[in-house]
């Protein structure tokens, strides 16, 4: 069995409104492997996003531990964190986030200049990336001179330079038509193929989650993998 590369265990994220506590996740355990590919799916304000965020270090969850490479995010200085992100994690979101003032060469560069990547160095790769994700011929465009698809594209392409071991993605199709989110989608698919980097991809998307390796749907706070049978006393299984 191939290595852990994300594990949640038990992970619970509540919010306080006023005299309400409202729990979005209860007690949430996941194991993403190398290479794998995982989709998971659950109505709009089910706690997807949130979920995510705890993934990736972002937000800190209530309870629980999510150890990434085998070490505690949430447990890490800011400093060590951001560290942490910067070499095992890469994001895509739904909207492509990249920073007007900069090219799209610039902007795919910039995750490996914050490493201290040699200038040089983080161009060339940058370069050869969107070289890779058909964008060979606007590395010096800036995201208003890119078509959506494009833009998203770009954003896909600085979510992997770094080469990381895991990439997290929110509705990373969410905001492009039809075939542009069928292109996108795809080219996700073949560079977790090609460079064996996990993939997890939050979407409402059931034809592309389907293409997954497994898909786990967030419902009530937890999760549970489609497929999976139920425990004796009726709580969800856990997803491993």
């Amino acid at each position: 069995m191939s290595e852990a590369v994300l594990e949640a265990r038990d992970v619970g994220r509540s919010f306080v409104q006023g005299p309400t506590t409202l729990d979005v996740l209860q007690g949430v355990t996941l194991t993403v492997r190398a290479a794998e590919r995982l989709a998971i799916i659950g109505a709009s304000g089910s706690g997807k996003t949130t979920l995510l965020q705890i993934l990736g270090g972002l937000d800190r969850p209530t309870r629980g531990q999510v150890l990434i490479a085998g070490r505690d995010i949430h447990a890490l200085k800011e400093r060590e964190r951001g560290m942490l992100r910067n070499r095992t994690l890469g994001f895509v979101y739904q909207f492509h986030h990249l920073l007007p003032e900069f090219s799209a060469l610039e902007n795919v560069a910039m995750p490996l200049l914050v490493r201290r990547t040699p200038i040089a160095e983080a161009r060339a790769q940058a370069a050869a990336l969107l070289e890779r994700v058909g964008l060979g011929g606007r590395l010096t465009h800036r995201p208003h001179q890119l078509s959506g698809g494009e833009r998203q594209r770009a954003a896909v392409a600085r979510a992997l330079v770094t080469q990381p071991k895991i990439v997290l993605a929110d509705e990373p199709t969410g905001n492009l038509d039809g075939i542009n989110a069928e292109a996108v989608f795809e080219l996700m698919l073949e560079l977790n193929r090609e460079r064996q980097t996990s993939l997890v991809v939050v979407t409402h998307d059931a034809r592309l989650a389907g293409r997954m390796d497994r898909i786990c749907e967030l419902t009530l706070g937890r999760l549970r993998e489609q497929g999976a049978t139920a425990s004796p006393s009726g709580a969800p299984g856990s997803v491993a």
